[in-house]
């Protein structure tokens, strides 16, 4: 499996998982919410649903693996499972390494960086 193809297929799932802080960004930035509400909004759903948020984005990335292996790769049953026993383990470990690096990285860093040039959080 390419790199590309890995960043591919875990890209969408990242922003699923990341949506706990991305949504009030986006409100701030489209002009429907104030700083402080997306503030309000960001410390309620980080603080207590982001465990809900990983697990939306972590079905999102095992939905995104089997219709790859389904759809493009053309493994449908488990014999052809069994015989590509190997690409099917390194393809989801890869996407799961860059999925969680990738999270990592985009709400962290990004998501954070945004937030504080928009108003609604702080430098530490």
């Amino acid at each position: 499996m390419k790199l590309k193809e890995a960043f591919k297929l875990s890209s969408i799932p990242v922003l699923f998982a990341s949506l706990c802080c991305l949504a009030p960004v986006i409100l701030v930035a489209l002009g429907i919410s104030t700083a402080s509400f997306a503030a309000s909004l960001s410390d309620t759903l980080y603080g207590d649903y982001k465990w809900v948020f990983r697990s939306v984005g972590l079905v999102a990335l095992a939905f995104a693996l089997f219709w790859h292996f389904r759809k493009k790769k053309g493994i449908c049953t488990l014999d052809q499972a069994k015989r590509e026993r190997r690409q099917i383990i390194n393809t989801v470990l890869l996407t799961f390494v860059i999925g969680v690096l990738g999270y990592i990285f985009w709400l962290y860093v990004v998501v954070e960086w945004f937030g504080v040039v928009l108003g609604i959080w702080e430098w530490y």
